[in-house]
């Protein structure tokens, strides 16, 4: 399968596409900045200058053309202002989403946060408020589309090593930290699952092996 990973020198999706590699599949990875492909190659990529919120229909179009599944995994990052939650966080989102559409693209995995769905917190600044706004416009946007999507929301991200070990659920869990490793290797772990096709789920550290937690997310289905 070839797949396209926007967002392609985030810490995820630079963890993201070795584990792919690994399974056979190809990936595309978009990113804005030339001076990232060395990274995006030494993990197993293929880079592609593109910057979601400036680049043309039709050059997008190219990008993802021949690919049968999306990750975005695209954010405006910390320190960013309030508008750019807006357009990469939501914007960039919608953009792929609807190249996926136009393409004929089925899959869909989106990288959301805790919290989306819900009002942020008290006090929490305008920023945050923006965050939270965006990734929730962003997952509504993407349950109207016509495509096999999965949409994920990490807990707070740390950078330690994986663990394997997640909580994985369709269910609040509230604010519990995962690593960013954990985090890729559910994403490629739940891809090619059916069962998980329409549906948004939370995630942190936990107990549970992360192909077990795959594989009950069926059970929470019936």
């Amino acid at each position: 399968m070839r797949i396209v990973i926007a967002g392609g020198h985030g810490k995820i999706a630079l963890l993201l596409a070795p584990l792919l590699t690994a399974r056979g599949h190809e990936v595309a990875a978009l990113v804005r900045n030339p001076d990232h492909a060395a990274d995006v190659r030494r993990a197993g990529a293929v880079p592609l200058v593109c910057d979601l919120t400036e680049v043309g229909g039709n050059e997008l179009l190219d990008a993802v053309k021949g690919c049968e599944a999306a990750v975005f995994a695209a954010g405006a990052g910390p320190g960013s202002t309030a508008e750019r939650k807006y357009t990469v966080d939501l914007g960039g989102c919608v953009r792929l989403a609807e190249a996926a559409e136009e393409t004929g693209m089925r899959r869909f995995l989106q990288i959301s946060t805790v919290g989306a769905g819900h009002p942020p917190r008290p006090r929490s600044g305008e920023v945050w408020a923006a965050y939270i706004d965006a990734k929730t416009r962003a997952e509504n946007d993407l349950r109207e589309r016509a495509l096999d999507w999965t949409i994920v929301r990490p807990g707070p991200l740390i950078d330690s090593p994986a663990t394997g070990l997640v909580t994985l659920t369709r269910s609040p869990i509230g604010r519990r930290e995962v690593t960013r490793a954990d985090v890729a290797a559910v994403l490629a772990a739940i891809l090619p699952a059916r069962h998980t096709f329409g549906t948004t789920l939370e995630l942190a550290s936990g107990n549970t092996p992360i192909d077990q937690a795959v594989v009950q997310l069926a059970d929470q289905a019936q």
